[in-house]
């Protein structure tokens, strides 16, 4: 009877109002849901549709920029060609600039020399004027000079004669005292002749007393001990029958006849170092000076000598065993003028 009663709550339950009003929630709020939906999509189909025009405007702004670029560029290369080509006209420019200076500089340089060639003909001018004045002075003077020369010229046309006679005098007197003085010199020679002669007659053939040529020589060793320049007594007794010879002789010479007998001394080429004789210049001229000294005392006039050192530099044999050096070492007397 319990579950009799249940069951008829059961049945007397109606629950199909519950559901229609679910539904008609559930349905409402899709319906709700569709009208967002189709707001939203209202909403987004207009900003969709606002943002392709934007990004239409944007793309057509960029493209419009792209084109000013372009421009811009293009522009920018025919700056750049206009900056080129002004640099070239500007390098021109320089360079005329600069020509112009130096045309300039030399024009003024040429105003410069043309003002100092200007002072410098009127100085030659001035010059010229001078040396004008002084042609005409000289020419003047010249005249005058030409006048005397005439007056000279006559005059040595008259003494021209006077000249020649004279110059023909010149030339004979010039001849006769070539044979003068050619006479003299035989006459002297026919003296030193009789002199060598006379020492020939009264020295006999000695080799150490012997005459070469015009020389009468004596070897040094008949007259000198070894590096000495004294004269000792056996020296002067060889010397004796020399100045008595001269003596005799010089009697007979006329006193126009300037006769000298030349005293000469030489050495071997062996050098001599001494306290008396620094070299064998200093002993040739000791030894010559004391034979001139011991003819003096004989009585030979010391007008009519001379004394001469050669020391080694006149050798008469080039050798160098001891005969050359003997031969070397000599006095030689020549009989001559002055």
């Amino acid at each position: 009877m319990a579950l009799g009663r249940a069951r008829g709550r059961r049945a007397s339950i109606d629950i199909w109002p519950g559901f229609v009003d679910a539904l008609a929630q559930l349905l409402m709020v899709i319906i709700f849901i569709l009208l967002v939906f189709t707001v939203g999509q209202f909403y987004l189909s207009d900003a969709l549709s606002g943002r392709d025009e934007a990004l239409k405007q944007l793309q057509q702004k960029i493209s419009a920029l792209a084109d000013e670029l372009a421009l811009e560029k293009q522009t920018s290369e025919t700056l750049r060609g206009n900056a080129a080509a002004l640099m070239a006209q500007l390098k021109a420019a320089q360079d005329e600039r600069d020509a112009l200076n130096a045309k300039l500089a030399a024009a003024g340089q040429a105003s410069a020399e043309a003002a100092d060639l200007q002072g410098k003909l009127a100085a030659q001018q001035q010059a010229t004027q001078a040396a004008k004045a002084e042609v005409e002075e000289l020419t003047a003077e010249i005249s005058a000079l030409r006048d005397q020369l005439a007056k000279v010229a006559a005059a040595l046309d008259v003494s021209n004669a006077t000249v020649k006679n004279q110059q023909d005098q010149i030339v004979d007197l010039g001849k006769k005292l070539n044979m003068a003085l050619a006479s003299k010199v035989e006459e002297l020679a026919r003296y030193r002749s009789e002199f060598f002669g006379k020492l020939s007659a009264i020295l006999g053939n000695r080799p150490d007393i012997r005459i070469v040529g015009d020389r009468f020589v004596f070897q040094a060793e008949v007259l000198f001990t070894p590096g000495g320049a004294d004269l000792s007594d056996d020296a002067k007794k060889q010397l004796d029958p020399v100045f008595s010879a001269l003596k005799e002789i010089a009697a007979k010479i006329p006193p126009d006849i300037h006769w000298v007998l030349e005293i000469d001394g030489h050495t071997d080429h062996r050098p001599i170092h001494t306290d008396q004789f620094a070299s064998n210049w200093e002993l040739s001229t000791a030894r010559a000076i004391s034979v001139v000294r011991y003819a003096i005392a004989q009585g030979i006039p010391a007008d009519h000598l001379a004394a001469a050192g050669f020391a080694d530099k006149q050798p008469i044999d080039n050798g160098t065993s001891e005969d050359a050096y003997r031969k070397n070492r000599r006095i030689e007397l020549k009989l001559t003028e002055r």
